[in-house]
């Protein structure tokens, strides 16, 4: 059954995140929930490990409504789906589930309500860029689930939104839980290529923004503030200014990415093709937002502003600022706890 894809995602209509408890999913969750629509949160039956536990909590505490289940279960999805009224669909599954969204296409055309499908992008525009292995083979999945939404008739929307707003390790380090270097800098190339890093509560904001736009509906939607625009040199003289000092800078070459990624050691591997497309191909600013299904988020929504690096370099020094505040009053304990007393001998003056 093909969907019409003339009808546009109804405002305050029920909305189903699959993959909440992950990075860019509970961005998109919590947006969804900030936005006021009906949320629902499909989890995977069974225990969940205490960090994942914490998070759906937190989303059912605000009023998101959980579900369980796999995408990987057809009959399940079709039947979850058309019971809770389901008008939109957004997957942030990433690794080995990518392409268990292709049964989650199916269920959703055999439905044929759903209104949108944002299927795991939340990255690169996987047609245009091109990775090294082993990072290409999760492109490559991605852009067959592309296809098969596309085939299928769904009403899609594709968010593609770069890299995270922080400093972009290679060696498998999420970047939003580490800080920028405080003894050296590695930098890739020459440093000059440049990328565009947004902040995870943006993502979740503009992706929420998009699903009942009916300008985003079959469309490509990049994400390229300029605000945000940034090469490695740049960045490390943004964190410099922050922390006070000058750090020496270590030159990762091309040849270094290209060995690393080769090596297939997973996922540092992975990592080091994404940084070596990024920093040194330049995928995501080599190609103009000019095609007939691609469009700029900015141009759709001019009154919104988006965190610039700046003020996201500005959490990190926080963070490093309570975190040595903390090592201080633990280093004051232990020195404290230590201490013996001693007996103290009366003498003549």
């Amino acid at each position: 059954m093909t969907v019409s894809t003339c009808v546009s995602a109804a405002k305050n209509g029920r909305i189903l995140i699959v993959g909440a408890t992950g990075f860019i999913g509970r961005f998109v969750a919590e947006a969804s929930l900030d936005a006021g629509q009906p949320t629902y949160v499909l989890i995977r039956p069974g225990p969940l490990d205490p960090s994942k536990a914490d998070i759906i909590k937190s989303l059912k505490d605000r009023g998101a409504i959980i579900l369980h289940g796999v995408i990987s279960d057809k009959a399940l999805m079709e039947k979850l789906l058309r019971e809770h009224e389901i008008e939109v669909v957004i997957s942030a599954v990433g690794g080995t589930t990518i392409l268990d969204q292709i049964i989650l296409v199916e269920a959703i055309q055999a439905v044929g309500t759903i209104k949108r499908f944002l299927p795991s992008e939340f990255g690169h525009d996987v047609d245009r860029a091109d990775p090294v292995e082993p990072g290409l083979t999760m492109y490559l999945e991605k852009r067959q689930v592309r296809r098969c939404v596309e085939k299928s008739g769904v009403p899609y929307t594709y968010i593609c939104c770069n890299s995270i707003a922080s400093w972009p390790y290679f060696d498998n380090k999420h970047p939003s839980e580490v800080l920028p270097p405080l003894d050296q800098f590695q930098i890739y190339g020459d440093g000059s290529v440049k990328a565009y890093f947004i902040d995870g509560a943006d993502i979740g904001k503009f992706t929420m923004k998009t699903v009942d736009d009916i300008r985003t509906m079959n469309k490509n939607v990049h994400f390229r503030p300029p605000s945000n625009l940034y090469d490695i040199n740049g960045l490390a003289s943004l964190w410099e200014k922050k922390i006070g000092r000058t750090l020496p800078r270590v030159t990762i070459t091309e040849d270094d990415l290209l060995t690393i990624a080769a090596e297939n050691r997973i996922p540092e591997s992975i990592v080091a093709s994404f940084t070596h497309d990024i920093f040194i191909k330049g995928c995501q600013v080599n190609f103009p937002v000019d095609g007939p299904h691609d469009v700029e988020i900015g141009t759709l929504y001019p009154e919104e502003s988006f965190r610039t690096l700046d003020e996201c370099f500005n959490d990190f020094l926080l963070k490093l600022e309570d975190e040595q505040e903390l090592e201080k009053n633990k280093v004051s304990t232990k020195t404290t706890a230590v201490v013996e007393p001693r007996a103290v001998t009366a003498t003549c003056a």
